[in-house]
């Protein structure tokens, strides 16, 4: 017995019509695509009188050791970043400014 490739045989199984690969759209026109929205490079969590910033990335890690500091006020949890909430705007402006992005 002669072997066949799957491929092969599944078409030849569907009959002598010629069948045309649609990409799940039955109208013409433009081919929608989907935009992959870029993973945070900071998380932002309210926790009631204080703020933590996260960095996620290296690039945001960076960020914060130029812009902050581990020695600036009192921060026990470096590169996280505890932040009163009166300053957490100014900062998120500050990151988004540099082209970063933050989940709030």
């Amino acid at each position: 017995m002669a072997s066949r490739s799957i491929i092969a045989a599944a078409i030849s199984n569907h009959g002598s019509r010629n069948h045309s690969v649609r990409n799940g759209s039955r109208k013409s026109g433009p081919v929608k695509t989907r935009q992959t929205i870029p993973s945070p490079d900071f998380v932002v969590e309210n926790n009631g009188s204080i703020f933590l910033l996260r960095p996620l990335s290296d690039a945001a890690r960076s960020w914060v050791e130029e812009h902050i500091g581990q020695d600036n006020g009192y921060q026990p949890y470096f590169p996280t970043i505890v932040i009163e909430h009166r300053f957490v705007s100014d900062i998120v402006a500050g990151i988004q400014g540099d082209g970063m992005a933050v989940e709030l």
